[in-house]
């Protein structure tokens, strides 16, 4: 039985109008973007900041960190820069098409004779035209700006990755088996999921976010589109299935379980993926 998530503890000690999934390594105190110094593992309130400088010689702050930004969503801006590049691949004439075709994924290449599994991640990164990109980083974006420093960088990758992982994977159990596809969407729509799960377990409103979700959801059923809504669904529940993971080992006491619990995940989509082939009929 899932105990109930205590809703103050979902605010930044500092600022109480703040709410942050994000707890300081230290004390286990609720920190804000604006309140979070990285740490060698995770991040760290402004007090336990200042008894560390207190107690250790001062050092220069890390590169990255003078470049970015305090809490800046690096992993965001670099999802978005490997994207691009890759699109600028697909666009070079002479090769573009062979860039596409390498990354493209289709529930074929999980076939035993033709295996080729890495595609269900590769294809996230590749778009079919400037509009699907465009589209897609936007929202990647936008989402990225909240989702990255209220998860963490580990957290918020872990997301992206599994969510465009578990979108493949709805192509590969929904879709028709030749049928290829590319794009970002599958890991934007467990964005949507996880951030809703987060939302509703800590007590915000979520009726704007799930009425996007819907339509979204929605535009992708228009015949004549062309959108691969099987990876919106498949992504979406995998991000809602790690959102509901984060959100119910969230206190310092079951954060040992965190990991444990994605690489059991991890470990069932893989063995969906291999469902179609190995018994057709399933």
């Amino acid at each position: 039985m899932s105990e109930p998530v205590d809703v103050r503890a979902s605010y930044c000690y500092r600022h109480p109008d703040r709410v942050s999934y994000v707890l300081c390594q230290r004390c286990g105190r609720t920190i804000c973007p604006e309140c979070q110094t990285p740490a060698a593992v995770g991040v760290i309130c402004p007090e336990c900041m200042a008894q560390q400088r207190a107690t250790q010689p001062k050092t220069k702050p890390a590169i990255l960190t003078r470049m970015t930004g305090r809490g800046a969503p690096v992993v965001t801006y670099a999802l978005i820069g490997i994207c691009v590049v890759v699109f600028i691949f697909q666009s070079l004439p002479g090769i573009g098409n062979s860039v596409t075709q390498a990354l493209q994924y289709a529930g074929v290449y999980s076939d035993p004779r033709l295996f080729q599994p890495w595609r269900m991640l590769t294809a996230v990164f590749a778009h079919g035209g400037f509009l699907h990109i465009a589209l897609n980083m936007y929202t990647l974006w936008i989402f990225g700006m909240l989702l990255e420093p209220l998860l963490g960088r580990a957290r918020y990758l872990a997301l992206f990755l599994i969510s465009g992982f578990a979108g493949s994977l709805g192509v590969l159990l929904i879709a028709s088996p030749t049928q290829p596809v590319v794009g970002a969407s599958g890991a934007i729509f467990g964005m949507f999921g996880a951030f809703f799960i987060i939302q509703r377990r800590m007590g915000g409103d979520a009726t704007q976010l799930l009425v996007l979700i819907g339509i979204n959801l929605v535009i992708g059923f228009i015949p004549g589109l062309g959108i691969a809504w099987q990876a919106h669904v498949g992504g979406l529940i995998g991000g809602a299935l790690v959102g509901l993971i984060y959100v119910e080992t969230r206190r310092i006491s079951r954060q040992r379980w965190q990991v444990p619990l994605l690489v059991a995940l991890c470990v069932v989509l893989v063995g969906l993926s291999l469902v179609r082939f190995v018994w057709p009929n399933a």
